[in-house]
């Protein structure tokens, strides 16, 4: 079997939402397999969208220029550490080209589940899970509003919420930190919106905190203990990921569980993370982070840890497909992230729609991820800056 094609598309459904890259390989033997490779905004995606087409594209074969077309699709590790090497040369690699290997690598995964007859999650040990257990998220800015949806929530099923409830002011920092402060006012509305959920919830639903990175070590340390408190799952990503010695200082002065993971691209990110002590919960993005084969890997490192694992989510529902198929078999696994208000643009994209129901995804039982792309769709919404 060989790969005769790489198709790319960078899609815009709505006008001032996000883009989004989805993939599909296929083979001349008329099996094809899709990925979603979509980037974290700011005009990403265009860019990781125009390193799938220059790799279709490329077919020298000095300067490292492997190309993909022509390659074996069932060799996914080989395909995965060529492609890696070849745009990282062994060196740092940042997000773009773990976020490209993302969506190839999951499409490769889709098309060796469609040669097997198999599901993803079906072609590792065995499943360790029955289903996949989801969190989603509630609104924050107003006490009263994030109590009603947090009730309305667990009342669906769900047993474990996030929000930002710092964002409706650092909302406006969020990928432009400069110097990780927050008001007074701000800082107390958030509190407020905490207990606000955890008085309409009761003490048995999960409450975690996303800080996107936003604050400095003093503001994190003083928000973490304001929160203690509330018995929270999770302080996310308190400082920004770039300095783990941050981390350790917020770490070592709080009492709250810290998680981080979503800004850490590889599995050599995560050794120093697990080797320091850094956090109790580790959250990959399984778009950003390699695919399904480095979300395994860095699934098993830290198994070796007793650390859980939850895949994050801030994309199309490839990346929660992709997620659920790889932690079926991954015993740390604790829940996948899930935005239920982008159910219905997620569903937009692919058939069959995503089955969820009382807080829980319900994989499908057809051969690879379980979905085709709604090419339609996605090309009727081409992104205008994607020619």
């Amino acid at each position: 079997m060989k790969i005769t094609d790489l198709k790319v598309w960078v899609t815009k459904p709505e006008p001032t939402g996000r883009s989004f890259v989805f993939l599909r390989i296929d083979t001349d033997e008329g099996i094809s397999g899709i990925g979603e490779a979509t980037s974290s905004g700011g005009g990403g995606s265009i860019v990781v969208g125009n390193m799938a087409r220059f790799l279709r594209n490329s077919t020298v074969t000095t300067d490292f220029r492997q190309s993909l077309i022509g390659q074996n699709p069932e060799n996914i590790d080989r395909l995965w550490h060529e492609l890696y090497r070849r745009f990282t040369g062994g060196g740092g690699s940042g997000g773009f080209v773990t976020t490209l290997l993302s969506g190839i690598d999951i499409a490769l995964w889709d098309i060796k589940g469609k040669v097997m007859g198999r599901p993803i999650h079906q072609l590792f040990a065995g499943s360790v899970w029955d289903d996949i257990p989801l969190y989603t998220h509630v609104a924050p800015g107003d006490p009263v509003k994030a109590a009603e949806q947090s009730r309305s929530l667990v009342a669906e099923g769900y047993t474990a919420l996030k929000t930002d409830p710092f964002s409706p002011e650092m909302g406006r920092h969020h990928r432009r930190y400069m110097q990780g402060a927050i008001s007074a006012a701000g800082a107390a509305l958030g509190i407020d919106t905490i207990a606000a959920m955890r008085e309409a919830v009761g003490p048995d639903v999960e409450i975690l905190i996303d800080a996107h990175g936003n604050f400095n070590v003093p503001t994190a340390i003083n928000l973490a203990r304001r929160l203690e408190p509330y018995d929270i799952g999770w302080f996310e990503e308190p400082v920004q990921p770039n300095s783990n010695e941050a981390l350790r200082h917020v770490k070592e002065s709080v009492n709250v569980p810290i998680c981080v993971g979503e800004r850490l691209y590889h599995r050599w990110d995560f050794v120093p993370i697990l080797k320091d002590r850094l956090a109790e919960y580790l959250m990959p993005d399984i778009l950003w982070c390699g695919g399904i084969s480095e979300m395994r890997k860095i699934a098993n490192l830290a198994e070796s840890f007793y650390i859980p694992v939850s895949p994050h989510d801030a994309s199309g529902p490839i990346n929660i497909l992709a997620g659920a198929h790889t932690m079926m078999a991954v015993p740390n696994f604790y829940k996948v992230e899930f935005n239920h208000a982008a159910l219905n643009l997620h569903d937009s994209f692919i058939t069959p729609k995503l089955e969820i129901r009382n807080g829980v995804l319900h994989l499908p039982e057809t051969p690879g991820i379980g979905a085709e792309l709604n090419v339609e769709f996605i090309e009727s919404h081409i992104d205008p800056d994607w020619d």
